[in-house]
């Protein structure tokens, strides 16, 4: 997670939410090829996505509201392979989520209304979307509003991650 400087006062707050310099010692220094930006209501739960031939690192970012933000790595290579994470992104708190190439993602919005931006390091390719069962057994992610969240077709088509492709 990056908790960019804020600077605020009574008029606002103002904080550079992207800058290559700085991000890279963080070792987050891609080049961004597309940006987005959603608006979801409460008890949405868009994931958990990923890209497999076109993997996509993310900067993600609450624009208004709050979401619990959930990444799985899907590198066979890596030690934490299998393994999720998840944290609290909101407006008030301006935290930003890398979430790397070669990771699922996914969130439950948790306020009435919450907007998200971020950018993409690969185009998006619907054909290559890949998803993960959000309530996967194998997987045991802890999302904060329990019972069914509001789904879209393709993420309740999701795969259990037993069954999911995954990178070498």
């Amino acid at each position: 997670m990056v908790s960019p400087e804020l600077h605020g006062d009574s008029r606002g707050f103002f904080y550079e939410s992207w800058r290559q310099d700085q991000y890279a010692e963080l070792g987050i220094g891609p080049e961004f090829v597309q940006d987005n930006h959603s608006r979801s209501s409460r008890g949405v739960l868009r994931g958990l996505h990923y890209q497999l031939s076109n993997p996509q690192g993310k900067l993600v970012r609450v624009l208004i509201g709050e979401i619990y933000d959930v990444i799985v790595d899907m590198r066979q290579s890596s030690p934490t392979f299998k393994q999720w994470t998840g944290v609290t992104l909101s407006a008030e708190n301006h935290a930003m989520l890398w979430v790397p190439p070669g990771f699922a993602h996914g969130f439950q919005v948790v306020s009435d209304i919450a907007e998200i931006a971020y950018k993409c390091t690969a185009y998006y390719l619907p054909e290559d979307e890949q998803c993960l069962l959000w309530n996967d057994p194998g997987l045991a992610i802890n999302w904060p509003i329990s019972g069914s969240p509001a789904l879209s077709d393709k993420d309740q088509q999701g795969k259990p991650l037993a069954a999911a492709p995954t990178y070498s």
